[in-house]
């Protein structure tokens, strides 16, 4: 029989026990319960032997006496509850007052138990303890994820193929890293990843690199002890720290620092995390799951991300597909959120589509990809008539002549011949600079359409405002308060890549 929270070859995640009380047969017979039950069972004699352990992660439950030398049970359970308020508690004792048990429980203790112990007792609380935890973790996850759940809708062979990849990792330790374009949906796969592991009962933590600035990066995944920096008030637990047991989701990974990179590789490694100003290893079982919308391996080719923790993170890729090779999933989607926001906003009825704005929404390349449909979604439903005609539709997706038109490809951009952009003003620029040099253009672009309101440019891109920010100034970009010009404006393109 193994206890709740465990399966056959699984790696006893909830299965950790620890047991604190001065007694030494008392540690004995709960250990030897528990142990011949298949739980792995630590004790201690004291709160003070006990509390650095607490502090290396990897407790599912703890057995706490209430009257011990020194440092008594209560205000030990005080202790626990402030750092670690998901681990349960349950207090036993053979002397403790009516008061007493009442006071435990009302401080977050999950149940109390009174000497002698019977066998049948501590097993039963102790799996009912663990299910509880158990319990309140897949809410939370459910609840983590509900908002995003629909963007995984869709019937397309590109999404099935995700599915089919989900299901075959998802049940393995091994790594995975997500590409794909931004708003595709790679933290959905992460966390599907999750849901379907063995997992799925312990926590899901996500780390957006590149919203973390680089100094503080190592902070936010190892922690920190209290003064290892200017700001540094308390200690700090550190993402790999909470995800122990769990699922660590690295998004943006591209985008990190080489000094954290090698930080990550050596705990990937050994597995073990050292805190920002501190010298105490902790060991961590975590298994990470990293997403990013750049090309890893130019950017290893480039020298800015190591060759080394790419290998380590891509053991199996998984590939988010654009929006626009979805196919049909397109009307799919944007029907699913008009009703998602049509019942948040109290609209009545739902708001619908007419067959012209359908189809030129199915024609529509979506360079933002399902982040900007769910956007375009909300606006319709708040903005435009019902049923929406394509009238109601930007610009850019219906376009001017009624037809629906890729993005980027305005009239007065397009080819003589009517193929697409005119490439010839880029013949002599290499790939990397015909790259920056469009992108300084579109970017340009869409901030002069919104006035410069870099919030709303970034949520026309699909990308994160912080991530903006970063583009304005790799490209040199930023307005002239004075003229109400741009400084560092493209100009056109020289036909001498060296001028």
């Amino acid at each position: 029989m193994l206890p709740a929270g465990m399966t056959e070859g699984s790696d006893q995640i909830g299965s950790r026990v620890v047991v604190v009380d001065d007694e030494r047969n008392i540690r004995r017979t709960l250990s030897m319960v528990l142990e011949g039950e298949g739980y792995s069972v630590e004790t201690f004699d004291s709160s003070e032997a006990f509390l650095p352990r607490l502090e290396r992660g990897s407790v599912d439950v703890v057995l706490l006496d209430v009257r011990l030398p020194g440092l008594d049970g209560i205000a030990t359970l005080a202790k626990v509850r402030e750092t670690h308020a998901d681990i349960p508690v349950i207090m036993i004792s053979g002397h403790a007052s009516l008061e007493e048990a009442v006071r435990a429980m009302t401080m977050g203790a999950s149940d109390f138990m009174e000497k002698p112990l019977s066998r049948e007792r501590v097993l039963v609380t102790v799996k009912n303890a663990i299910e509880r935890r158990a319990l309140s973790a897949k809410v939370r996850a459910f609840e983590a994820t509900q908002e995003g759940d629909e963007e995984m809708l869709g019937e397309s062979s590109a999404i099935q193929q995700i599915r089919d990849q989900i299901a075959k990792v998802a049940a393995t330790g091994v790594r995975v890293l997500i590409t794909g374009e931004s708003g595709t949906g790679k933290e959905l796969i992460a966390r599907a990843i999750h849901r379907a592991s063995k997992r799925a009962n312990g926590p899901f933590v996500k780390v957006n690199c590149a919203a973390i600035p680089s100094e503080l990066i190592e902070s936010e995944l190892f922690g920190h002890e209290r003064g290892a920096f200017s700001g540094a008030v308390q200690k700090k637990r550190g993402r790999f720290e909470l995800a122990d047991g769990g699922t660590l989701f690295l998004d943006e990974i591209g985008d990190m620092s080489l000094d954290a990179q090698a930080a990550v590789l050596r705990v990937l490694q050994t597995g073990e995390v050292i805190r920002v100003g501190g010298e105490k290893v902790f060991m961590v079982d975590v298994r990470v799951v990293a997403a990013t919308n750049k090309d890893l391996e130019e950017e290893v080719r480039n020298g800015s991300f190591r060759e080394d923790l790419f290998f380590r993170l891509s053991v199996v890729p998984i590939h988010a597909p654009p929006l626009r090779d979805r196919g049909d999933d397109i009307t799919l989607l944007i029907e699913r959120f008009l009703g998602h926001f049509s019942r948040e906003h109290g609209v009545e009825p739902t708001v619908s589509l007419t067959q012209e704005a359908k189809d030129a929404i199915r024609g529509y390349g979506f360079p933002g990809n399902v982040r900007e449909l769910r956007n375009l979604a909300e606006r319709l439903v708040i903005l435009a008539d019902n049923p929406v005609s394509l009238s109601d539709l930007p610009p850019a997706i219906a376009g001017a002549d009624g037809r629906s038109r890729p993005p980027g490809l305005s009239d007065d951009r397009r080819h003589p011949s009517g193929r697409g952009i005119d490439l010839d003003r880029f013949d002599n620029l290499t790939l990397r600079d015909l790259r920056e040099a469009v992108e300084r253009e579109y970017i340009l672009k869409k901030l002069e359409e919104t006035g410069w309101n870099v919030t709303r440019t970034a949520d026309m891109l699909g990308i994160e405002r912080t991530n903006l920010h970063k583009k304005l100034k790799q490209l040199g970009l930023r307005k002239n308060v004075v003229t109400g010009g741009v400084i560092g404006a493209p100009s056109a393109p020289s036909a001498n890549p060296a001028d």
